[in-house]
């Protein structure tokens, strides 16, 4: 059986709970999905979906890159919004932050996030050689 080894940065918010931030087997990333929380205070940022979405994604790159992984190796995203009619704002943002790659992704709408965010974004990525 493969080892597991849990992955933890300090550039990206601590668990709030029991999980890690990523757990590797192999040669692949599994990311928790990072809120938009600041990793230096733990503060949730309260601006809008573009803005949670932005570092949402500087979160989950530094959960990668501690990882051994990158947002280029990324092969499947799940995103959760509390309201599918900010997709766009949302979808503007993920855009800029993954260029021309293109992972697979699913995008719901959930009832309630965590500390009642907007936007929380999880995902999987193979680590390179």
């Amino acid at each position: 059986m493969s080892d597991l080894r849990s992955v933890h940065t300090d550039r990206a918010p601590a668990a709030i709970g029991p999980y890690s931030q990523a757990i590797v087997v192999d040669d692949w990333v599994f990311c928790s999905g990072q809120i938009p929380l600041d990793p230096r205070s733990g503060e949730m940022l309260e601006g809008s979906v573009a803005e949670q979405t932005e570092l949402v994604l500087k979160n989950l790159r530094a959960v990668l890159e501690a990882a051994g992984a990158s947002m280029q190796s990324v092969v499947k995203t799940t995103v959760f919004l509390s309201d599918m009619n900010t997709f766009s704002e949302m979808n503007e943002v993920y855009a800029k932050h993954f260029g021309d790659h293109r992972p697979a992704r699913a995008a719901v709408q959930a009832a309630a996030l965590p500390k009642f965010c907007d936007v929380e974004i999880e995902c999987v990525a193979r680590r390179s050689g």
